[in-house]
């Protein structure tokens, strides 16, 4: 399931820079931003399309696996059977790797699901309904304890380990963490959401989920999505650098999560279950 070639996650620009009174021109990059289609290939049916989400290249097999667990399509990481890149329609064609297949050991049915284009701050994908974006998912395990002083340091790790935000001031990073502090994995993306449906996505095809042992945390402001998408694959910790929405929090106190907005500067703000946080004295 290695993918192959994929385009580049920086793409080189030229711009003019104002300097005092004058322009000056000047190199400069940017985050790539293209759309990719995730396509599900049942068994003993044809493929089809679940999603077209705009991301930035890169782990774009975990992206489309981590989308069909998060979306309730993939139930079983038994059940993947191959992902692969579509290949161009015509001979000669220049493959774009931007149509994943993501192939199930057993029948699919995609329901009602309409294939929309989300963009890169939405991660609810091709829903119709509010009973289709309540994935049905239970409560996650009692899981970690975490000293608080761990806590308010992870941010800090996270962005000093963002190699793509460094080359271009404009992305977004989700990462695992151990209840110890230690950075396990990370991944960068144009949509904070697309960030964490890599990790999810490669803790499936590496046989780790349930993530019940461990921290996430995500650059920005934690939103419904994110949220369900850590219930999803059992993590009990989710903190980030700015605010949760209420529905955020309401949904962390349904899937009896722990939720940490505003970590920086040493602090935090403390939304859901208290007791996984060690505040030492």
């Amino acid at each position: 399931m290695t993918a192959a070639s994929t385009r580049r996650a920086v793409t080189p620009v030229r711009v003019q820079a104002i300097e005092g009174d004058r322009l000056v021109e000047r190199p400069d990059r940017l985050v790539t931003e293209e759309p990719m289609e995730v396509r599900v290939h049942g068994a003993g049916q044809d493929a089809e399309a679940l999603a077209v989400t705009m991301r930035t290249p890169g782990h774009d097999f975990e992206l489309a696996v981590g989308l069909c667990r998060t979306e309730g399509v993939l139930r079983f990481a038994e059940d993947l059977a191959e992902v692969r890149y579509c290949l161009a329609d015509e001979p000669g064609q220049p493959q774009e790797y931007n149509v994943v297949t993501v192939a199930i050991r057993r029948p699919v049915d995609l329901g009602t699901r309409r294939v929309v284009a989300a963009s890169s701050s939405c991660g609810i994908c091709g829903k119709t309904t509010l009973d289709e974006i309540a994935v049905d998912c239970g409560p996650v395990a009692s899981g970690p304890v975490i000293a608080s002083s761990v806590l308010v340091t992870l941010p800090d790790t996270l962005r000093a380990a963002q190699t793509v935000f460094d080359a271009t001031g404009g992305l977004h990073a989700a990462a695992i963490f151990s209840p110890a502090g230690d950075l396990l994995v990370l991944r960068e993306d144009v949509g904070r959401h697309n960030a964490v449906d890599k990790l999810i996505g490669n803790a499936v095809m590496a046989g780790l989920l349930p993530l019940s042992d461990s921290v996430l945390i995500v650059s920005g402001r934690l939103s419904f999505e994110i949220v369900q998408k850590a219930a999803v694959a059992g993590i009990p910790v989710v903190g980030a650098v700015s605010a949760p929405s209420s529905l955020a929090v309401a949904t962390a106190e349904r899937f009896e999560q722990t939720l940490v907005g505003f970590l920086r500067d040493g602090r935090g703000n403390v939304y859901s279950h208290p007791e996984r946080i060690h505040m030492e004295r």
